[in-house]
């Protein structure tokens, strides 16, 4: 069991030594500890010699806890690319505990969940291993180097955070040290454990580091409905005695509440000295409850090794059950076919002033928010996420999709081998997470031979966990299990295909329209406002669900959103962050965060009806807009004081537009109805008064804020009126005191806290295309943008509340108390909050998971909405060896015409009469090239026009003919001009390669990926 010894301060043994007692309990004796190993370190930058050395005098050093990046504070205040590396040493004195570990016999570990970049680990003096990838976990074995109590050892770490760090033995670099998307917060930005056991023990799932695997639990033989399925655990297990020695494995479960959920035995083992061998168990188990969207339900599986009786070694690993599927274009979990929806996150997944050195609690704050917007997996980006993440993503039931290191593109040699490394190591580490659904082997396609590569690493490490193996793009490949464009809509009848990337657009918080100060006009490349953005975000996951699962035997299996909340890493509007999340980078929703929440509310098709009325209700007098409303409602009406406007035009299958609403102060209300009229869901919004006064509402940790130098507290505060309700103009600049044993941490707006040079009110973009370069120069815009240089109000104590509320982050000390926080306003009444702040508990407290969404549900999560219709046979003008290559499904391929208009048609001819419903196309040039078009049953015309441009397919309604030769011609020459703007990230070549526009000249080509014919069921 994980359990918390506090480590005590020995203020006598020099004036700043901070020393950790380790204390065994009798009950603890001759048995495994694993604990957190984070308080106590002392910190400072810089190559300084000798700082190894167990005598050297760190006393000038800054005490912290850790995780602790030393550059924490640049967090969001300057451009990644102006994050600073070097080199920073930690240091830590603590005593061993007498009766576990080396003190027996046995062993000792410390293991760091990561550092960046590079770490070398020292144990009184003696250089015992480290690490140089700057991802994955890695352990080192530190029981020959340590010395027994009353000795008191000391821990030095040497980090080095060079961007341009190169690999000790072989002198490459790594792919993802990146100065685009892997942001560079040095240090130990991660998590320290200390681990003693027995000379018999389960190994750590350390591979490169130990070269050892650990333990390995899974399910099978489901019965999903019963509640059944046969639990395996596997554990790596290891004699380091100078003996052999005889053991029982024995597997025990308890359920989410703690109680007894199920036990068996393995069998009898012999290990002689020195050896290490795999032992297993398994047993079917009845009254199982399964990990499931939004409901984290995870067993605590202690695997234990008893000799003569007695547990000498046991490991709990918190893990979950789920059955997975993938086959016919779509994702099963738990036997129901889920559309994914959710977000492409930087593995930072950082915070303001803070960058990734958070408790455990705020992941879950975090992670919790993905999927109360209704997101149902998060795709962390280019490499593995923390183990804090991972579990946090295990507690509130979001599902995962783990790469390993990337930057983008392929690679060979010494780079790709880094890669495999990378993969084998962090499935070894979370091969147990049951919210792990996907391994993704690429930020790009990569060829089938390095696919193949890391498909074996998957299966000799993880061949039970039903997790699919993949890369993005990856459409035609033999290998893949699952692919998907970043910015396109993909389809497939086989493996599944879900888009990486989409809704890229950037946009602050802050600016919510043109008709609320600080007016900042719509600009739709990568600076739109909040009304805009939304209303994109609508528009582009659209494309996505119209080809959900349910609409024929080729499908889109979803995508997710690029960002979720604002990050410190790869940018292109005005700011020196992205501003694409859908949450700010404090986690306060965005108008995007509440569109998601409407689209999203189901497995595929929507589950409950919701609508959203986009923006507030605060204007001036005489203000005119267009009011949008995001409903999945079949319609819906506009309601001001009572009065109907009338009904929204549809569009984009959830946006409602109401033009031209003169705003008058009162009630603005949307009223959505299903097809019969009966009321399915509203929302409204009220004028509120003036701000008056300012009002705090503090955020901390399950159990309380905890005194170890490491918890935070989040305040928000808010402006409103005599009423109490937030005021969403209010714009106010709040100035905060601080009283008690707190750390200010601050919090992020928009502007320059020194009142520099540099407006605070981001203009719109520039007009004309942006010019990007290739991301190994520079991958940001060429404009300089307004805001660049601001420092976003980092760590300041003064700082605005933007739509009427912003939240500021405060981290404890080691002394308990009282912290008293007070905000004030000019012309407002100030507000005050006092919070505790407790010693942390003597045992470390399992966070709570989350259950809201229930288990899964055993109903079909979608209806059958149109069936395809095969043709038997397919004819053409020209090309006619070619014209399978337009119903294949495969988006790799196409066939297209000769070039000359009188040949430019293809014809699909039926086994019977029939009436074709549907056209669904993906055209050569999707997004950039204008097709007219004329559609032919039996010779007549049931459609004629040029199709929309798309980002994928477009959906071509029919008139209702029967007949058996469906044929689509091409009227007249092709035009190409992108519908676009400045979509992709880099122009050229690149431009046409995504869109297909280079295979097929325009002009008088037709030119068809894939054609699908489709009926009503």
């Amino acid at each position: 069991m994980r359990r918390i010894l506090s480590g005590l301060i020995m203020r006598g043994l020099c004036a700043a030594l901070c020393l950790s007692v380790l204390r065994a309990s009798p009950a603890a004796a001759a048995s495994r500890i694993d604990r957190p190993f984070n308080d106590g370190w002392r910190l400072a930058t810089g190559e300084i010699a000798g700082a190894e050395r167990p005598d050297f005098d760190d006393a000038a050093w800054k005490p912290v806890t850790l995780p602790r990046a030393w550059n924490e504070d640049e967090a969001f205040k300057v451009d990644i690319h102006d994050l600073k590396g070097g080199i920073t040493w930690y240091r830590k004195r603590f005593v061993l505990p007498s009766g576990v570990g080396p003190a027996v016999g046995g062993k000792a570990f410390l293991t760091f969940e990561g550092v960046r970049q590079a770490g070398d680990v020292y144990v009184n003096g003696v250089l015992v291993g480290g690490h140089e990838n700057g991802v994955t976990a890695f352990g080192v074995d530190a029981t020959k180097a340590l010395k027994p109590t009353p000795y008191v050892n000391v821990v030095a770490v040497r980090v080095d955070s060079d961007w341009k760090y190169k690999e000790r033995a072989t002198g490459s670099g790594f792919q993802w040290n990146n100065d685009n998307f892997n942001v560079n917060y040095g240090g130990i930005h991660r998590a320290v454990r200390l681990v003693l056991t027995d000379g018999l023990h389960q190994t750590l799932p350390l591979y490169s580091s130990l070269g050892t695997t650990g333990v390995y639990v899974w399910a099978d033989a489901f019965d999903i409905k019963g509640g059944g399925a046969t639990i395996h655990a596997e554990s790596q297990v290891r004699n380091a005695s100078d003996r052999p020695r005889t053991f029982r494995y024995r597997v025990t479960l308890k359920d989410v509440d703690g109680k007894p959920a199920g036990a068996f035995d393995g069998p009898t083992v012999t290990l002689a000295a020195g050896e290490t061998r795999s032992v297993s168990a398994q047993a079917p188990l009845k009254g199982l409850k399964f990990w499931s969207w939004g409901y984290g339900y995870l067993y605590a599986v202690t695997t234990e090794l008893v000799e003569n009786g007695a547990s000498v070694d046991a490991v709990v690993t918190r893990t979950g059950f789920r059955k997975t599927q993938f086959r016919n274009g779509m994702i099963f979990l738990n036997g129901r076919v889920m559309q994914v929806h959710g977000y492409a996150q930087r593995t930072s997944n950082e915070w303001p002033a803070l960058g990734t050195d958070i408790p455990p609690w705020i992941s879950d704050f975090s992670n919790a928010l993905m999927v109360e917007s209704g997101g149902n997996l998060v795709r962390w980006m280019h490499i593995a996420p923390a183990a804090q993440d991972v579990e946090s993503a295990d507690r509130v039931g979001l599902l995962q999709a783990m790469p390993a290191g990337d930057a983008e593109s392929d690679v060979t040699g010494r780079r790709w081998e880094q890669r495999v490394e990378v993969m084998r190591d962090a499935i070894v580490r979370f091969r147990n997470n049951p919210s792990i659904l996907f391994y993704e082997g690429g930020n790009e396609n990569i060829s089938d031979a390095h696919m193949a590569e890391l498909k074996a690493v998957r299966d000799q490490f993880d061949p039970h966990g039903g997790r699919a193996i993949g890369s993005r793009e990856m459409l035609a490949s033999k290998v893949a299990e699952y692919g998907g464009e970043m910015l396109y809509i993909n389809k497939s009848g086989t493996k599944p295909v879900w888009a990486m990337e989409y809704s890229r657009d950037e946009a602050a918080r802050k600016f919510q329209d043109d008709f609320t100060p600080p007016f900042h006009k719509d600009s739709p490349d990568y600076n739109r406002n909040q009304d805009s953005h939304a209303a994109e975000d609508v528009r582009r996951w659209f494309d996505y669900w119209r080809e959900r699962p349910g609409g024929g035997d080729r499908v889109s299996s979803g995508g997710v959103n690029i960002i979720f909340s604002d990050s410190n890493t790869h940018f292109r509007g005005d700011n020196n962050y992205r501003r694409s999340g859908e949450v700010d980078a404090m986690r306060l929703p965005k108008e995007g965060f509440y569109a998601h929440q409407v689209m999203w509310d189901g497995w595929v098709d929507v589950g409950r009806p919701r609508s959203h009325i986009i923006g507030h209700w605060n204007y001036a007098p005489g203000a005119t807009k267009d009011v949008l409303v995001v409903s999945s409602a079949d319609r819906v009406e506009l309601l001001l004081n009572g009065k109907s406007l009338g009904q929204g035009v549809k569009s984009d299958g959830f946006r409602f537009t109401f033009k031209t609403v003169a705003w008058a102060p009162g009630t603005l209300r949307a009223v959505g109805r299903d097809a019969a009229g009966k009321v399915v869901s509203s929302d409204e919004r009220v004028t509120t008064g003036p701000a008056v006064a300012l009002r705090l509402t503090p955020h901390v940790g399950p159990t309380g804020w905890r005194a170890d130098a490491a918890d935070l507290a989040l305040v928000d505060v808010e402006a409103v009126d005599v009423e109490g309700r937030r005021v969403p103009t209010a714009l106010d600049l709040v100035s905060f005191d601080v009283v008690g044993p707190a750390e200010w941490r601050g919090g992020i707006a928009q502007g320059d806290s020194k009142g520099g040079v540099k407006p605070t009110q981001a203009p719109a973009s520039p007009t004309g295309d942006v010019v990007t370069g290739a991301h190994t120069v520079d991958g940001v815009t060429s404009y300089a943008g307004a805001s660049r240089r601001d420092d976003n109000y980092i760590l300041s104590r003064t700082l605005p509340v933007e739509a009427g509320i912003n939240r500021v982050a405060l981290r404890s000390t080691l002394e308990p108390g009282k912290v008293t926080v007070t905000a004030r306003a000019e012309g407002l009444k100030p507000a005050t909050v006092t919070l505790d702040v407790a010693p942390p508990p003597a045992v470390e407290p399992l966070l709570p998971v989350s259950l809201a969404r229930g288990p899964t549900p055993t109903t079909p999560s979608f209806k059958v909405r149109r069936v395809a219709i095969r043709p038997v046979a397919t004819v053409a003008g020209s090309n006619q060896e070619a014209v399978g290559l337009a119903d294949d499904d495969d988006e790799t391929t196409h066939w297209a015409s000769d070039g000359q208009l009188a040949n430019a048609w293809i014809e699909y001819q039926l086994d019977k009469p029939q009436v074709v419903d549907e056209v669904v196309l993906k055209l050569i040039g999707w997004r950039l090239r204008s097709y007219p078009l004329r559609i032919t049953v039996d010779g007549v015309a049931v459609y004629e026009g040029a199709p929309a441009k798309s980002l994928g397919y477009v959906t071509l309604p029919l008139k209702p003919v029967k007949g058996r030769r469906l044929r689509i011609a091409l009227t007249g020459p092709t035009v190409d001009r992108d519908a676009f703007g400045k979509i992709v990230e880099i122009t050229g070549a690149k431009a046409g390669l995504d869109t297909g526009a280079e295979k097929v000249a325009a002009g008088g080509g037709l030119g068809i990926i894939e054609a699908e014919l489709y009926r009503r069921p």
